[in-house]
């Protein structure tokens, strides 16, 4: 009788899995098309020598970082932030007086902006775990901009000009190196490097963490009775994020050669946020996907016209009433719905 007991609770924990697993390997296929493409992307681009698209493709890599980080706290653990450009323009700022004022090394500038990153956002998720809903996203709102004023009027971080003068890196990685200042090169190695922070984020949500994560979004109020701080895990999952939105940023200078106090600004997280629509909350590579629609969307309109924000907004809207799950979202659910149909008829 035990015997039946235990293989019954086996079963029907597999049950709950499935689905689970399925929409896991479905997204990470996604990822594994995400990078096919971007090398095929890279292999035209090579041949047709157009060194702009590389950059603009290179930039839209980084935002896609940033977005990661926004669909970490959205998607799974279901809190708005309206300030995480915060991170990223701190990455960058650090970053570039690490490369400008220490020395021009790619790893001691992500080892600086890590640390850095990690004590600012534990002090700002401090401060913002404490609220929830609007509240929370008003908060890192408003931390982004103070922040953003804070920089922009400090003439030692170049005032409203930024830092420019970034130095050119070279990444030894013994067996070749790569120059930022090669597009192609720099290109394969954004993109290594975002698809780490894609995988690794993806195996730290399969682990108790992530499910952690997952049952605060679910219902925050009933963790404290399964024995767990809900606000530890708001704050760990929070830091998390920022360190990936900074990570992100931190290569920015590298890429542009400067940075901006705009980085800092709402329109840098609103245009994450959007991001993250586009692809599909709560599914990693979503934004990465919509990173760069967004960025092509508004290469492509503002070549044509100055009110590209009008075009990008109207198509936003549409995007948003037809696919309100987002590109990945929308697809991850009609291949699990066709796989749950086929699993049935057989």
């Amino acid at each position: 009788m035990p015997d039946s007991i235990a293989i019954a609770s086996a079963v029907r924990r597999s049950a709950l899995k499935q689905p689970e697993e399925i929409a896991r390997n479905i997204l990470r296929r996604f990822a594994y098309l995400f990078i096919v493409l971007a090398l095929v992307f890279a292999a035209i681009a090579y041949a047709v020598d157009d060194v702009f698209f590389f950059r603009l493709a290179t930039e839209a890599l980084l935002f896609g970082g940033l977005a990661m980080g926004v669909d970490l706290l959205l998607g799974y653990a279901g809190l708005l932030s309206l300030g995480h450009a915060l991170f990223f323009g701190l990455g960058a700022y650090v970053s570039a007086l690490v490369l400008k004022t220490v020395m021009p090394s790619f790893w001691l500038a992500l080892l600086v902006t890590l640390v850095v990153s990690s004590g600012v956002g534990l002090v700002a998720g401090i401060i913002a775990i404490r609220a929830r809903g609007v509240y929370f996203a008003l908060i890192t709102f408003g931390l982004a901009e103070v922040i953003a004023k804070a920089v922009y009027n400090t003439q030692e971080l170049g005032g409203s000009d930024g830092i420019m003068g970034v130095p050119i890196v070279t990444i030894n990685f013994g067996l070749f190196v790569v120059n930022s200042n090669d597009p192609v090169a720099f290109f394969l190695l954004v993109l290594v490097l975002i698809m780490l922070f894609y995988f690794g984020l993806e195996a730290l949500l399969r682990m108790p963490f992530g499910r952690m994560t997952v049952a605060i979004k679910a219902n925050e109020d009933r963790v404290p009775f399964l024995g767990f701080s809900a606000q530890r895990y708001k704050l760990m999952v929070f830091v998390v994020a920022a360190n990936v939105a900074a990570l992100s940023g931190a290569v920015y200078p590298m890429l542009r050669g400067f940075v901006s106090p705009e980085l800092l600004f709402f329109h840098t997280s609103g245009n994450a946020v959007i991001t993250v629509i586009l692809g599909g909350i709560g599914t990693l590579v979503g934004p990465l996907y919509g990173s760069v629609i967004l960025t092509t969307l508004k290469s492509v309109i503002g070549s044509f016209t100055e009110h590209h924000l009008i075009v990008i907004g109207v198509l936003f809207m549409i995007s948003v009433i037809f696919f309100p799950a987002g590109l990945i979202g929308y697809l991850k659910a009609r291949i699990q719905s066709r796989h749950e149909r086929n699993r049935r008829a057989a």
